[in-house]
């Protein structure tokens, strides 16, 4: 069993450019804007069925195709294929600590073009696993007004400094810290409590750095949680959700709906 899937129904797609990259944007509904940035593999039916999620909910939502192929179903040797080829692209930079991220140039300009042609003084940007980190590095820019952070997985955390390490640069995270401290924003975080993909460290330093205005959602993976968990339950938003009241995944993204809701319409 899994969690919700669509395929690309009603979703229309137009390429970009940005921070000297091009990728598609697939983008579907009204309202207020939310990036939602695909996990690895790509845009797979989950986060297909994450982005009508959001339609539903009322907001316009662009999922930017940053690698794999979009609609294509998760397989072991296609999540094997795609991370292999993202580890190593300079746009993503997946093992370096204190980096200022390329792709996080291209996610700022979709969000300043996302926020123009929709209603609301800013946007939301939702990044999960090896792109959950991004979505901190995307509100550097004004018009970012809420980042979600779902189980954010780069650095990759090989190391102590890796696992330690924001996923975004010291000179970015500032910029975040003070806007966070002066202008009100906030940003959201989701992991499970044992994934060692999105440590906890990680956690512990945004924390840190961004006080009260991050929003920690930790769901219990321990051996006989309430929900069933497996200690390698991973993608909060996508595969471990159950659409069942109660279900801490389900409630999870009921609660990022809420925080998006209420950020945008500000």
């Amino acid at each position: 069993m899994s969690g919700p899937e669509a395929d690309l129904s009603g979703w229309s797609s137009t390429p970009f450019t940005g921070g000297g990259y091009t990728h598609d944007v697939y983008r579907k509904g009204s309202g207020p804007g939310v990036v939602l940035i695909p996990e690895i593999p790509g845009i797979h039916p989950g986060v297909l069925g994450l982005g009508n999620h959001l339609v539903d909910n009322g907001f316009t939502v662009a999922i930017p195709s940053l690698f794999g192929e979009p609609g294509k179903a998760v397989s072991a040797g296609y999540m094997a294929a795609t991370i292999s080829r993202a580890c190593v692209a300079r746009e993503f930079a997946a093992m370096a600590t204190d980096k200022q991220r390329p792709v996080a140039q291209f996610l700022r300009a979709l969000a300043r073009d996302l926020n123009a042609s929709t209603p609301g003084k800013g946007v939301g940007v939702i990044g999960q696993c090896f792109t959950g980190g991004f979505a901190l590095a995307a509100a550097v820019d004004d018009s970012v007004l809420a980042p979600v952070l779902s189980q954010p997985s780069v650095p990759l955390p090989l190391t102590p400094a890796q696992r330690r390490d924001p996923g975004l640069s010291e000179s970015e995270l500032r910029v975040v810290a003070d806007r966070c401290a002066n202008d009100g924003l906030c940003a959201m975080g989701l992991r499970f409590s044992e994934d060692k993909m999105a440590p906890r460290e990680r956690f512990a330093t945004l924390k840190q750095r961004l006080g009260d205005a991050f929003a920690v959602i930790e769901i219990d993976s321990s051996p006989g949680n309430a929900d069933g968990f497996s200690r390698m339950a991973h993608s909060v938003l996508t595969d471990e959700v159950r659409e069942v009241d109660g279900q801490a995944a389900y409630e999870a993204r009921k609660r990022v709906a809420e925080f998006l809701t209420d950020r945008l319409s500000q």
